[in-house]
């Protein structure tokens, strides 16, 4: 086959379907970047995951009494807490803050706001035991083990943030895959009609070379190829649309957040994964679409 008739035929006929190939091209870029945007929900989520299970901690907020006499958690009921803390499967650490500690990290951890600063001065925080685990899935057995010993007031736990901040991301990946799904159908569309139209136009050409012992495939391949070639600049445009929103809207819109270790930052590693993952996919939709088309609704 030769190269320059194919190059040739592909290029004539994207000239002849203009329009349709630009919708096919834009159709394809969009539903590529929500395709992208639901993967980078999805890597965001489990970046958010994996960055707090690390932190993640059960805080046993001791009653009154525990914290007015026992500056030092030497004295039961603190005492045997601690112990039993340390040594209960699951636990990696156990941490005790007394009202003077727990004042000074609330005084640096509100600093910018002074009415909280005095609210806390005012109010004497509880001595507390700060349990890391070597898994958040332990929350359960840790909670149920020791949330009604003596001397424990209260129970906070950080898993319940971060499991609302991955089912808000869950949602945001399913919007996205959704809205992806129903542009994928309308670029399968237009792939099926830009092949039929492309064929239609020039069945006469095909006609005489398939009459001259042209093989189908021959006489077929310039129409796969061009819904290829459609393809490949939306799914180039696709990857230049994330590149773009990274810093334009992703870093703007949650760079607060970023900064502050809320959420862990959207890296240009995420971007090029993604990339690398709806690129491929759009072509070979396009080619797949095209070829089906080819089979079953153009004969001759």
């Amino acid at each position: 086959m030769r190269l320059s008739f194919l190059f040739t035929e592909v290029v004539d006929g994207l000239r002849r379907n203009l329009t349709m190939t630009i919708a096919m091209i834009l159709t394809t870029a969009v539903s590529l970047m929500m395709l992208g945007g639901g993967l980078l929900s999805v890597r965001m989520a489990d970046k958010t995951e994996n960055f707090f299970i690390g932190r993640l901690e059960v805080r046993f907020y001791l009653d009154d009494a525990v914290s007015e006499t026992d500056i030092d958690c030497a004295a039961d009921p603190c005492k045997a807490l601690l112990a039993d803390m340390k040594s209960t499967p699951g636990v990696e650490s156990v941490q005790f803050l007394n009202r003077a500690a727990a004042l000074e990290e609330a005084r640096e951890l509100f600093a910018d706001q002074p009415e909280m600063l005095q609210y806390i001065t005012d109010s004497p925080l509880p001595a507390s035991l700060r349990v890391k685990m070597t898994d958040g899935d332990q929350y359960q057995h840790i909670y149920e083990s020791f949330a009604t010993r003596p001397g424990v007031r209260i129970v906070a736990n950080d898993k319940e943030i971060v499991d609302r901040l991955t089912s808000l991301f869950d949602g945001l990946r399913n919007a996205a895959f959704g809205l992806a799904l129903v542009m994928a159908l309308a670029a399968m569309l237009l792939v099926l009609n830009m092949v039929q139209i492309a064929a239609f136009t020039r069945r006469t050409e095909v006609g005489i070379m398939r009459l001259v012992g042209a093989t189908r495939w021959y006489t077929q391949l310039p129409f796969l190829l061009e819904a290829v070639a459609a393809a490949f600049v939306g799914s180039a445009l696709a990857v230049l649309g994330l590149v773009i929103a990274r810093p334009l809207v992703i870093d703007r819109a949650l760079g607060p957040l970023f900064d502050s270790n809320v959420f862990p930052r959207i890296t240009g590693d995420d971007i090029a994964v993604v990339a690398l993952t709806i690129a491929p996919v759009g072509i070979v939709f396009a080619a797949v679409t095209a070829y089906l088309t080819l089979r079953f609704y153009v004969r001759e």
